[in-house]
């Protein structure tokens, strides 16, 4: 056996360790849950803007663009930009990657993969400051609710020029509202990628930890992705990125498009 296949074999090994280490687990759940209490999510930024995401979830993110390698990306819930910075910073990997093979130069400015951003309200400093960034020009965004039918009809006519799309839900994370991003926006996902719903990991925590917060426990993403998958064959959750990851706001999040 060569030593990358050596690698990769206990690397496998390890990652199936993990679903029955329940010590381990448990650890990653207290450790989320003393860290989401001091807010330790809003302590990183990516590229100058501040990102509200964990490192891990940073890296898994990373890694689904690179296998999926989409030439658009749907994010709802823009908050200070930081996530769409990351994107559009993943799909210029992506590009430069691409022309060092073709052995070609591509102008930015030019290229065709695009992050589209949706939220209720784009505060205008956070704006400023996103059209602004050197990642500007793969950016663009839509101000409305991402489940009001005028915003929805505008991204999907956005859409219609794509053909590889991953699509991330971050915005309101009640139940009743993930629903609905669920149904306008999977089937905007492309055979073989993802829709990732962040914050399912509310139903894990103590009930009323968001005691600000209108989500809860039997309110949230989990339990709108629980509701969805089960009428949607096309699609399953993906619980190796999870249990690879151990800490991550979006335990059985990662839905995967398996089927038209």
């Amino acid at each position: 056996m060569n030593p990358i296949e050596q690698f990769a074999q206990e690397r496998q090994a390890r990652l199936e360790s993990y679903s029955t280490d329940d010590s381990f687990s448990t650890l990653s759940r207290k450790w989320l849950q003393a860290s989401m209490a001091r807010q330790y999510v809003y302590n990183f930024d990516w590229l100058g803007r501040p990102i509200i995401q964990y490192p891990q979830d940073i890296v898994a993110m990373q890694d689904l663009v690179w296998r999926v390698r989409p030439d658009l990306i749907i994010e709802t819930g823009i908050a200070h930009g930081g996530s769409l910075v990351l994107s559009a910073s993943l799909l210029a990997m992506l590009d430069m990657c691409d022309a060092i093979e073709i052995g070609a130069t591509i102008d930015p400015r030019q290229s065709k993969r695009k992050v589209l951003g949706i939220d209720v309200d784009i505060r205008s400093h956070n704006r400023n400051h996103i059209e602004a960034h050197p990642m500007a020009s793969r950016i663009s965004m839509i101000e409305g609710s991402s489940i009001d039918i005028g915003v929805i009809k505008k991204v999907h006519d956005f859409a219609r020029k794509y053909q590889r799309i991953l699509v991330c839900l971050d915005s309101m994370h009640t139940h009743e509202h993930v629903l609905a991003e669920l149904e306008a926006y999977t089937p905007l996902v492309s055979l073989g990628s993802y829709c990732i719903v962040f914050d399912t990991f509310v139903e894990d925590m103590p009930s009323g930890f968001f005691s600000n917060r209108p989500w809860n426990v039997g309110n949230n993403p989990k339990t709108a992705v629980s509701k969805w998958i089960k009428n949607n064959p096309n699609f399953k959750v993906d619980s190796t990125i999870a249990q690879r990851l151990q800490i991550t706001v979006a335990p059985d999040g990662f839905l995967y498009r398996c089927g038209k």
